[in-house]
């Protein structure tokens, strides 16, 4: 069924997001990458061909989602998945976040994807099908350790609003779910442990290793499939043994 599904994927450009896109893409969903850089976004859609296309989108900006709904039902046709995976991530001590980063980092982590979940989750209960997957992190479970507290406090509350809208989407449908990745081997987590710092912050992940994003990849796109229709309201960790439950 997937070889004629749409998927959405927002911060879909870069990181995670791009390893996302590239699976569902791979099986066979016709993609729309949706970042706010939109060179980045329509670079990694025209590499992907003509069942991929690339969007400008702030998920801070309900008209903007509003808009993206609106220009993927005008190309592709249809909507069938959302992945909510566009993210602000700053590692800053916790007494020292200014009001302007909190909101600017609730802005896009958690209204952003509430607000996404909104959008697309009408239009996918008004088909009586969907599948939602929100990125969710092992920060927003045990308080974080690397990030900042509004991060890891944007990422709590979208554990929440998956289960919400998980509750409310269900007798139509739709599933919503999170995944929650623990350090990835991504540049980002590179960046904000530094690579001096590595070696000893591996060290403390029981398994050893940074986790692997083509994985957590492959779980966004087993929730994202027709199957996986007893699967609403979970949360699937992806951690290394840093957070058990």
């Amino acid at each position: 069924m997937s070889a004629s599904q749409v998927a959405v994927v927002t911060g879909g450009a870069h990181g995670l997001g791009e390893y996302i896109v590239r699976r569902l893409h791979t099986g066979g969903y016709r993609v729309a990458v949706a970042d706010l850089d939109a060179v980045a976004a329509v670079t990694l859609a025209t590499e992907l061909g003509a069942t991929a296309r690339g969007y400008a989108v702030d998920v801070s900006d309900r008209a903007a989602l509003e808009r993206l709904l609106a220009d993927v039902l005008a190309y592709f046709g249809d909507v069938h998945v959302l992945v909510n995976n566009a993210a602000r991530t700053q590692a800053k001590p916790l007494l020292e976040i200014t009001p302007d980063e909190l909101d600017a980092v609730m802005a896009v982590n958690f209204t952003g994807t509430f607000t996404a979940c909104q959008i697309f989750g009408a239009h996918l209960a008004e088909r009586g099908y969907g599948r939602i997957v929100n990125l969710a992190s092992l920060a927003g479970q045990n308080g974080g350790t690397a990030t900042g507290g509004h991060y890891a406090s944007s990422k709590g509350a979208i554990l929440s609003a998956t289960k919400v809208f998980a509750r409310e989407l269900a007798p139509r449908g739709v599933t919503v779910n999170a995944v929650s990745p623990g350090p990835q081997d991504t540049p980002i987590v590179h960046e904000i442990v530094g690579e001096a710092n590595l070696e000893a912050f591996t060290a403390n992940i029981p398994v050893g290793r940074l986790g692997n994003p083509a994985f957590v990849a492959e779980m966004v796109a087993l929730l994202a499939s027709p199957d996986a229709y007893s699967v609403t309201g979970a949360c699937w960790d992806a951690n290394g043994g840093l957070y058990l439950r």
